[in-house]
């Protein structure tokens, strides 16, 4: 990394300080190609070895230019660092790295274990200058990392980010480059990680061009949900996505990245190799972490020089299924969901090798610390992916809620809550998108519908149109009153003690046992350090009878008085969750 955050790199523009930018593409298919600028200018590129062309030519930071193709097709820069207007279809504009004035430069970020995320949609909050707003909000709370869902351009004022076209360019209807640099400087300040989810398996349906000139980056032999796979055994497709991952830690200094869905990548080679170039790039004396999601279950990834931790499904699919005994969809396999439940809390996954739907699913994870897993309670896809976008807090009563949010900060994992979650929003977060074409509009419309017939309940005409504007509004969290207050409080409380006596320990933490109490109650405990933390938890409607109560020489982290008194007289009460240390 230089010194001035600027991440150098074959593909794209850069300028060169004299007037002049180098433009580089790799269109191994392609006979020839020109460029064209917003200026007037015009030139034929220079055919290269392997693919590569290049051209050097007058162009100053603002500019704007485009591919042309032999056929006439006109073409962004895949690598473009910001589309003019947000068009995927349009110019891309030439960026100078070096403009943003950085504050912050000291900043090396946080170790791992002090990480406590909070999952937020920019969109949603108000763009990047909105989440720069609301930083003090989660900083008064305690959360020490914020993760934006994917913000590479996409077509349209709105989408998930999942249906990104240009990995390079922030959203333009997020901001400018800049705004985000603002936001993330501003992050550091308070001591707040910023982490980017970044989507390396697949490409949107709209304004992605590299078929036409650039066959390779797909592997039409293997199938993904959303088509060919990419072709990252391919050297150049493969090094254009580890410049991406380099190109957010160095140009913009995120504190970690989050890699969707790697499992449809289908390479864990490729994925341990893209680990270590971060890692050998960043160095020793700065905090960047790197966070898989990987139904795969692959706990070989995971490790020193390799992914920090794992989204984990598991621990989420089987206290969901405790919770509201949904037994539909990918639940189905969570059932009976107790004894999968203390599976996780003791080991990580809880399939590490056994059959899940016909195949074998995972990786043995039980030797693995705590600290490698990612747990929580609501993501942007266990809401978002149900036909209505419901919250965990509409579907399970309020002190169950609190009880296993209590569950989520006090256990020796890494925890994250999802925006909205500190207020006790009830606000759903639904799946929304603003396609141009008609014919793809009326595609994700039906296929969203006919992706929930086979649930009880779900109506397809009822089901939210993904690309209607209401469907966006209607996903932005709202705050509840009084209750909204009451969880804010809660969670300060958790976090500090959290912070105190748990999380200085989860890289080492060791499970010491765990047992049902009851249909929907259990104990779990953790050796960490010198000391024993255990969680009585009962998240069920009635009173639990436990045989061997905590010693009175115990330390009470969480549960107030009454709660505390219950416990040692050997009763969990309902809808609690109640921690203590024994040395």
């Amino acid at each position: 990394m230089t010194r001035d955050y600027v991440h150098t790199m074959p593909y794209g523009a850069q300028l060169t300080g004299e007037g002049t930018a180098r433009f580089r593409l790799w269109a191994p298919d392609a006979e020839e190609v020109s460029i064209e600028c917003d200026t007037g200018q015009a030139s034929t590129m220079r055919a290269l070895d392997d693919g590569w062309f290049e051209c050097i030519c007058p162009a100053e930071a603002g500019t704007g230019y485009r591919f042309r193709l032999a056929d006439g097709t006109v073409v962004p820069d895949p690598a473009s660092r910001r589309q003019r207007g947000g068009d995927v279809h349009g110019y891309s504009v030439v960026v100078d790295p070096r403009a943003f004035s950085w504050r912050h430069t000291v900043w090396q970020g946080r170790p791992w274990h002090e990480t406590i995320l909070y999952e937020l949609h920019v969109g949603a909050l108000g763009g990047f200058h909105g989440v720069e707003m609301m930083l003090p909000h989660l900083v008064s709370l305690g959360i020490t990392a914020i993760e934006l869902m994917p913000i590479g351009e996409f077509p349209g004022e709105r989408n998930w980010g999942y249906d990104g076209v240009l990995p390079y360019a922030p959203a333009d209807a997020y901001g400018s480059p800049d705004d985000l640099k603002s936001l993330i400087d501003t992050a550091h300040g308070l001591g707040l990680m910023v982490f980017l989810d970044v989507v390396y398996n697949h490409f949107g349906p709209d304004g992605n061009y590299l078929g036409a000139y650039a066959s390779p980056f797909f592997d039409a032999s293997v199938h993904t949900p959303w088509g060919a796979a990419i072709g990252v055994a391919t050297p150049q497709v493969g090094d254009f996505f580890v410049h991406n991952a380099l190109y957010w830690i160095e140009e913009f200094r995120f504190d970690g990245l989050r890699f969707d869905a790697v499992h449809a990548i289908g390479n864990p080679g490729w994925l341990a190799s893209l680990a270590a170039r971060v890692h050998a790039a960043v160095g020793p004396e700065r905090h960047v972490h790197l966070v898989l999601e990987n139904e795969a279950n692959q706990a070989s990834l995971l490790g020193r020089d390799r992914f920090d931790a794992q989204w984990n499904d598991d621990f989420h699919n089987a206290l969901h299924a405790l919770l509201t005994g949904e037994d539909e969809g990918y639940y189905q396999h969570y059932h009976p969901a107790l004894p999968k439940l203390l599976r996780s809390l003791q080991e990580g996954f809880v399939f590490q090798g056994e059959d899940m739907g016909g195949k074998r699913r995972g990786e043995s994870s039980a030797h693995l610390p705590a600290s490698r897993f990612v747990n929580f309670l609501q993501n942007h896809d266990q809401v978002g992916n149900r036909a209505f976008g419901d919250r965990l807090t509409t579907l399970v009563h309020a002190e169950t809620m609190d009880a296993a949010l209590a569950l989520l900060l006090l256990a020796p994992f890494v925890p994250m809550l999802f925006m909205g979650e500190e207020w006790a929003s009830r606000t759903p977060f639904l799946f929304f998108t603003d396609f141009q074409d008609e014919d793809l509009r009326k595609a994700v419309r039906e296929g969203r519908r006919r992706e929930f017939e086979a649930f009880t309940g779900f109506g397809g005409e009822e089901i939210p149109d993904p690309n209607a504007y209401d469907t966006f509004t209607a996903s932005i969290p709202v705050r509840e009153e009084g209750a909204g207050e009451a969880r804010r409080h809660l969670l300060k409380e958790l976090i500090a003690q959290r912070n105190k006596h748990v999380a200085p320990h989860i890289g080492e933490a060791t499970a010491s046992g765990a047992e049902a109490l009851g249909d929907r109650a259990f104990r779990a405990a953790w050796k960490l350090g010198t000391a024993t933390l255990t969680l009585y938890v009962n998240l069920g409607d009635t009173d639990i009878t436990i045989q061997q109560p905590p010693s009175p020489s115990a330390a009470w982290l969480h549960g107030d008085a009454a709660d505390v008194a219950s416990v040692s007289r050997g009763s969990v009460p309902a809808r609690r969750t109640v921690a203590c240390l024994e040395s």
